[in-house]
């Protein structure tokens, strides 16, 4: 027995060889989903983390922030490390006010890992560590808030539970913001104080106008950035699950098209000046209806104005036989060509998601469709084309697109600029003068007067429009009751650096001069002040 100890030694190393191969079929084979579980739920949240702190942040141009990433702590247990189930279902429902049958039911389950509460405050954080319940953890989860709240909350859209943007700038640069590897933010050209004032505008026409819904684009004319793109109704994207009406999410301004009526006027008369078969003081007698093809058209609660009237007149009283007049003068080819300029057959541009209208109906060649296009009745646009045509009279006749991201910051510091395209002439400077001086006349002589600032010249043009039972959803041909009410303008006129566009949902109110300019009045002098923008009157 002189090799006793060697046996010993062997032995011993036998049974602990044995003793670690039964601890690994334990680990491994019994319960290795459970720690494999627990492995990739730790991975996940790790991975997950990293990535999402990734996605890019949005900031308004001043750098205050519209959507931003943050760490949400939340509650969860793991139901197998949890022997008095009952006591810690009672005092988790105590600590985070919820039904303790529920987190009872979670605490007996086979899951692995079960999430009692996301979003916890820091009083319930500071409950559940004092508790130190065994089988129950504190963890936190990446995640996107706003906290601007309703506050251009169709501008931002929203993260959904997939972490995918959507609607607003969240869908449009979902790839931008998203890039795996680089954070980039974006810079807009979209003013806070602007865009305040513009929601509080359209929430107090609700309580005042009771309207429907509306929308006001503020631009800075020259470049075709965008100051401020309200709509109302609005929405948090931090409760966006919250919301039943699904259209809610839509920005009106890109995403809904409409009839702009008599704001189409100037775009009729511009073209006719700039073709030169007409002018200013060109005159014309209002017969009060024009029966083309069998269908009558009047004048706005069928007015009759006597005597020779101009093409001024004709905007100052939104005359609709006289922009029918304009029409003809111009002719049908080369009305289509001009709006085709003026950018109504396709999208704005903008650098978002938006729709756009054919008009087909306007395109099939009968008569009387060009005579209520005229007028901006029977023609489609959305509110963002709209604003867009003007450009073409605060540019000297060239028109530019519009935009909300000034930039793209990215991580390292490098800093990207979007590509714009270059302003296109469609009227002659000329003529974009002349419509000026035109719609100067309709803030001093004409139903705009509403609209005027003193001391400072101010353009605009007013437009009703009645409602297509169509747009409303209903399977019938006509109009409704319902109108469109808005107002375009801009300032000062012959140096502007301000482009607004108001529309309202049906107003409570006769006509957009008694709802939509007094409007623009308050926002054009509230822009003055902020931008201290000298007299020019």
């Amino acid at each position: 027995m002189k090799n006793w100890r060697i046996y010993l030694v062997l032995s011993f190393c036998i049974l602990f060889g044995a003793g670690i191969l039964a601890k690994l079929f334990f680990l491994q084979a019994l319960n290795g989903s459970y720690y494999k579980a627990l492995a990739q739920g730790q991975i996940f949240y790790n991975l997950e983390e990293s990535i999402r702190d990734q996605r890019g942040e949005i900031f308004f141009a001043d750098g205050e922030p519209l959507a931003i990433n943050v760490e949400w702590p939340l509650v969860s247990l793991c139901p197998r490390e949890i022997k008095e189930k009952e006591a810690t279902a009672k005092a988790l429902a105590q600590a985070l006010q919820l039904d303790e049958g529920v987190i009872l039911e979670k605490s007996k389950s086979n899951d692995l890992y079960a999430i009692v509460k996301k979003r916890i405050s820091e009083e319930e954080v500071a409950k559940i560590k004092d508790l130190k319940l065994k089988g129950v953890y504190l963890k936190k989860e990446a995640g996107r808030y706003y906290p601007q709240e309703t506050l251009a909350s169709q501008l931002v859209g929203f993260l959904n539970a997939e972490k995918v943007g959507q609607y607003g700038l969240e869908g449009a640069y979902n790839e931008t913001l998203k890039e795996e590897g680089e954070r980039n933010d974006l810079a807009l050209t979209i003013d806070y104080s602007i865009q305040f004032t513009a929601e509080k505008l359209l929430e107090d026409a609700q309580k005042d106008l009771k309207i429907e819904g509306g929308e006001i684009i503020v631009m800075d004319p020259a470049s075709g950035k965008v100051l401020a793109l309200a709509n109302f109704p609005n929405f948090n994207p931090n409760q966006y699950s919250k919301v039943t009406d699904l259209e809610i999410f839509q920005n009106v301004s890109t995403q809904k098209i409409y009839e702009p009526g008599s704001i189409f006027k100037p775009i009729t008369m511009a073209a006719a000046i700039d073709k030169g078969v007409l002018t200013p003081s060109t005159t014309y007698e209002d017969p009060g209806r024009i029966d083309i093809g069998g269908w009558p058209i009047y004048n706005y609660e069928q007015r009759v104005y006597p005597g020779k009237l101009t093409m001024t007149t004709v905007l100052e009283k939104s005359i609709n036989t006289g922009a029918v007049f304009a029409e003809q003068k111009l002719g049908h080819n080369n009305f289509l060509n001009y709006a085709e300029d003026f950018g109504i057959f396709s999208p704005s541009g903008i650098d978002l998601k938006e729709v756009y209208s054919d008009n087909k109906e306007l395109k099939k060649g009968y008569e009387v469709n060009y005579a209520t296009a005229a007028f901006g009745q029977g023609i489609e646009m959305t509110p963002i084309q709209v604003i867009k045509a003007y450009t073409a009279f605060t540019n000297g006749g060239k028109i530019v697109e519009p935009y909300v991201v000034e930039k793209i910051v990215r991580s390292d510091g490098e800093i990207e600029y979007p590509e714009r395209k270059e302003a296109l002439s469609v009227i002659s400077a000329s003529a974009a003068s002349q419509i000026t001086a035109m719609m100067v006349s309709v803030t001093e002589n004409g139903y705009g007067k509403a609209a005027s600032v003193p001391n400072y010249y101010i353009a605009g043009k007013t437009g009703t429009a009645q409602v297509s039972y169509s747009s409303l959803g209903i399977n019938k041909k006509g109009y409704s009751d319902k109108t469109w009410q808005s107002f375009v303008g801009f300032g000062p006129a012959f140096d502007p650096k301000f482009l607004i566009l108001i529309k309202l949902d049906n107003p409570q109110s006769k006509t957009a001069e008694f709802s939509a300019v007094p409007m623009f009045k308050k926002l054009a002098k509230y822009i003055i002040d902020y931008y201290q923008i000298p007299p020019d009157h």
